[in-house]
């Protein structure tokens, strides 16, 4: 319970989870063909457009190896270090 003087209802604070909800808003000005595109694909995702954007980008940034993620990566089995 909220102590006196203190103006904070704890009934309405919500436990903050790093990574949860760590989105920022982004107006995005983008060619209408490119728009129409991306719905058509988010529609045969069912996503939501937002939800297909951020796809788009999360996936071709982990493609470009710019990610940043919670895990190092696993070594590389593939690369030959000498040993037998």
């Amino acid at each position: 319970m909220a102590g006196r003087g203190d103006t904070t209802d704890v009934r309405y604070r919500l436990p903050q989870v790093a990574g949860v909800n760590d989105r920022k808003a982004y107006p995005l000005r983008i060619n209408a063909v490119v728009i129409e595109a991306m719905q058509r694909w988010s529609d045969d995702e069912l996503r939501s457009l937002n939800a297909q954007i951020e796809y788009v980008l999360r996936d071709a940034l982990r493609k470009a190896g710019r990610l940043r993620t919670a895990e190092p990566a696993p070594p590389n089995d593939d690369i030959d270090n000498g040993d037998p």
